[in-house]
């Protein structure tokens, strides 16, 4: 591993093959991301004078603008009394984060904004459907069915709404048109 690596065992914990595969699993997130600058991983198992303890797997991983912090105990969870399974429990969660922050690195993170916004500028009562249009000029096709919160029939030409647009067979149509 290239990057710094800590590894603390506590009450007593060490053992040379429990630290081999903390420093491959560790090795194994330089694939996820290539701007870790350090990682911390302490290896701890709470009330060990009882039998049966899970053991308390902490991952600390430092990026150059984010700090991924996972702590991995499941005092409840039978396979985490064998310090190998908890290890790589931990060990991909880190991987689930790592690849989270790399995605928010690249901007492939979904951005959430709100629904597009119109006009109903035709309306077909007859035939069930209506046009929006938007903003930017552009006419989406709607459906009856596709009016939430209001009756299509009390629909007039000029309504604000918000719309979800998807691809339909003739164009962009509405799925779902909220009056305003």
């Amino acid at each position: 591993m290239q990057i710094p690596l800590d590894i603390t065992f506590r009450h007593e914990l060490a053992s040379p093959a429990l630290e081999a595969r903390i420093r491959r699993l560790a090795a194994r997130l330089e694939r996820f991301s290539r701007h870790i600058v350090r990682c911390e991983v302490v290896v701890d198992q709470a009330q060990r004078h009882q039998q049966g303890n899970a053991f308390d797997i902490r991952i600390e991983i430092t990026a150059p603008s984010a700090h991924i912090s996972i702590q991995h105990a499941s005092p409840h969870h039978l396979s985490h009394q064998d310090p190998y399974v908890a290890l790589r429990d931990a060990f991909a969660a880190a991987r689930r984060k790592l690849q989270d922050y790399e995605r928010q690195l690249r901007g492939h993170v979904k951005q959430h904004h709100g629904l597009p916004h119109g006009w109903v500028s035709e309306l077909d009562t007859q035939g069930g459907f209506g046009r929006i249009e938007t903003d930017d000029g552009r006419m989406i096709f709607f459906h009856r069915n596709s009016v939430v919160g209001k009756a299509f029939e009390q629909l007039t030409s000029g309504n604000e709404v918000t719309f979800a647009e998807e691809c339909g067979i003739h164009g962009p149509q509405a799925s779902t048109v909220h009056v305003l």
